[in-house]
């Protein structure tokens, strides 16, 4: 089965769906509001457990709502050229399948899938339709990746060995409870893995992983893992990583929701000659700020063109082999209460932002930088 050739065949919008509308799926909203006025998309349909209220859909028409488990019927009903699929982790694969089983383009919400047999599920669908998933890492997007693999290119950094990357950010209690899949590894017998690493900051992993040209199934090695929790919740809060390509290079990614306020995330390229800064929400090589490209704009304009998309499924293959690991690994340890400030309405680990910092710059693991709750627990 390829594309069906309806509205944008004609010159019309791309009929969508939008499966998911609460939560994170409100930036869709906005992102299909600014599309819609531009004549590029229609919302044709929205899927939800929860009945959509008219004011988060205003200036969107009315479009068709059903249940989950009517997505099939709607794409089909709609013709539906893209479905956009912002649902709990744990219901990516089924209902990924579903929308490309009844002839819908797709764009996936990040982490693809919780599991590396449920994305190669996905991966056989798209093979077997021949339609396009496209995932929603928004930072492979942006020009400054290929602007710095052109650099590492050219030899300007010397020979690199590795690549750190730091996120410390804030999250109060009731992030945590905010759904009943939030902070869960595991939610009914079923795979969730919602914790700092693969969730909130897997833009950080993957975006590592863009720079370093090592994004396809096969470029992982190995990984090694630090992860702890200072919230009473199943997943990491807290975590550090070490990930071995094949290549020999590595690549460490030193995380927290337990920080004070929010600063941007960064990646350091560490080379022989010189390093390189990217700060990968903000798009910022160096002090140079550069452009990103809309992923839901993008995969519009390959139903409508057949330019190539961004983010393609196979792209994100290796950082799936990294969720992997994460999911096999053993549950994150809990970090005691003596180790934090306990604020009326979150946890901090004082320090931890240096110590997410001092991981990018020396490519270290939190055990081996001396934070006292990881000292003996790698």
């Amino acid at each position: 089965m390829t594309g069906r050739a309806t509205g944008s065949a004609a010159g019309g919008p791309t009929r969508v769906v939008l499966a998911g509308v609460y939560g994170h799926g409100r930036s869709h909203l906005e992102n299909l509001r600014g599309l819609s006025a531009r004549g590029l998309v229609e919302l044709v349909g929205v899927c939800d457990v929860r009945p959509v209220e008219a004011d988060w859909l205003h200036g969107l028409g009315a479009p068709e709502q059903v249940r989950p488990d009517g997505l099939a019927g709607l794409v089909e009903r709609t013709g539906a050229e893209v479905t956009i699929l912002c649902t709990p982790i744990n219901t990516h694969a089924d209902l990924a399948v579903t929308a490309l089983g009844a002839g819908s383009h797709l764009l996936l919400e990040k982490p693809p899938a919780a599991s590396l047999a449920a994305f190669e599920r996905i991966a056989a669908a798209v093979r077997e339709t021949g339609l396009t998933c496209q995932v929603g890492f928004q930072s492979l997007a942006s020009a400054a990746i290929p602007a710095l693999r052109k650099r590492i290119a050219s030899g300007a950094l010397g020979e690199v060995r590795g690549i750190g990357v730091a996120g410390a950010w804030e999250r109060p209690a009731d992030y945590y409870t905010r759904s009943p899949w939030s902070g869960r590894r595991r939610l009914d017998g079923q795979d969730v893995v919602d914790g700092a690493l693969t969730n909130p900051f897997a833009h950080a992993t993957a975006t590592a992983l863009a720079v370093a040209g090592a994004e396809e199934r096969g470029a992982v090695a190995a990984v090694e893992l630090e992860m702890f929790h200072a919230n009473p919740i199943e997943a990491d809060d807290t975590s550090a990583a070490r990930i071995r390509l094949a290549d020999g290079r590595v690549i460490t990614v030193a995380v927290t929701l337990c920080s004070t306020g929010r600063t941007e995330p960064y990646l350091i390229v560490h080379g022989s000659a010189g390093t390189a800064r990217l700060t990968y929400t903000t798009d910022e090589l160096d002090g140079v700020v550069h452009p990103r490209a809309n992923l839901l704009e993008n995969l519009v304009e390959h139903v409508r063109t057949g330019v190539e998309p961004l983010v393609p499924l196979a792209r994100t293959g290796a950082f799936m082999e990294f969720m992997e690991a994460v999911r096999v690994a053993p549950d994150p340890l809990p970090i005691a209460d003596g180790h934090q400030v306990l604020h009326p309405d979150r946890r901090e680990l004082p320090g931890v932002k240096a110590l997410t910092d001092a991981s990018a710059e020396r490519l270290a693991l939190f055990s081996e930088l001396g934070a006292a709750w990881a000292e003996g627990r790698s």
